[in-house]
């Protein structure tokens, strides 16, 4: 097999992997915060300092391993499946149909794909573990929330390639304005992002969700509601993803799935309410231990998916 590029996108950095015959013997990390990129400059300078960041970060791994043939990217947003562009990404703003997929491959000289990072992740883990059933549900914590579907051991990112997009399923009508444009979308709760917000709404103080996580494990009311209201407002939407696809096998995933101990109580007293009644107790709900390698993994594997499907 050929040597494959995986690279994942996150809030704050890149996570690049080379994978031989399925396995990761080199990773990186590199920081790159686009979300900042966006916000403070113009949607043409902030593109040409992804794709120089991205581009740079590749061309330092070709340097150790020049026999990659292809690469594949998570990328957080919305994909069209027929054109790679990246339609929008809610928590990039201002990154409308932009061609990462094609302007990356002119400046690497490989080819890209580009396919939405918790589809990815969600595809690495299905690939790097054992699950009895060949469907999975993948949920990526983080700062905001992906979903990602595999059904019959295959990827399914849906016609329009926005498939699983449970973060902007509305759990609060009219609440909090999302980056997607609506109101009451379920990440502004039970992310990264939502929790800090939630905190910040009981408090008036500013914290990150890793801070709060802290505080609620010492003991604070309000930073332990704050993951509370993430819980549910997470079981919510996933007691109807479930009644929709009846699947049983759910993955946490993502850096917030590390406070999963503050919303699993109320996660799944909440889900259990929710779903119908002969399917309470049928689902199974774990958390990822495959750290950030799934979305290295999975953007890798479906690179070299695409180019079979080319050829």
């Amino acid at each position: 097999m050929t040597k494959l590029i995986g690279i994942d996108v996150g809030g704050t950095n890149l996570r690049l992997g080379v994978l031989d015959d399925g396995l990761v013997i080199d990773d990186m990390r590199f920081q790159a915060n686009f979300s900042d990129i966006c916000k403070n400059n113009t949607t043409d300078i902030a593109w040409h300092k992804i794709l120089e960041v991205t581009a740079s970060a590749i061309k330092v791994m070709l340097k150790k391993h020049p026999d990659v043939g292809a690469i594949g990217i998570g990328f957080p947003g919305f994909i069209d499946p027929n054109t790679q562009q990246i339609l929008q990404s809610p928590n990039l703003p201002g990154l409308l149909n932009a061609d990462l997929s094609g302007d990356l491959s002119r400046m690497v000289g490989l080819p890209v794909i580009v396919e939405n990072d918790a589809l990815v992740a969600a595809y690495g883990e299905f690939c790097s573990l054992e699950f009895a059933d060949k469907n999975l549900i993948y949920v990526g914590l983080g700062t905001g929330v992906g979903g990602g579907l595999i059904l019959n051991g295959q990827p399914f990112g849906g016609q329009h390639g926005m498939a699983m997009e449970i973060g902007h399923m509305i759990t609060v009508p009219d609440g909090r304005l999302c980056g997607c444009g609506n109101n009451g979308c379920m990440e502004q709760y039970a992310s990264a992002t939502g929790v800090s917000h939630s905190y910040q709404n009981f408090t008036g103080k500013i914290f990150t969700a890793d801070a709060i996580a802290t505080l609620a494990r010492a003991g604070d009311v309000d930073a332990i509601k704050a993951y509370e209201i993430a819980g549910l407002n997470l079981a919510s939407a996933m007691a109807n993803i479930i009644k929709v696809l009846d699947i049983r096998q759910i993955l946490i995933g993502g850096g917030m799935s590390q406070a999963w101990d503050l919303m699993a109580h109320t996660f799944q007293a909440t889900l259990s309410k929710a779903l119908i009644p002969v399917l309470r107790g049928q689902v199974k709900v774990e958390i990822s231990n495959t750290g950030d390698q799934a979305g290295i993994i999975g953007a890798a594997l479906l690179s070299l998916h695409s180019q079979s499907q080319n050829t």
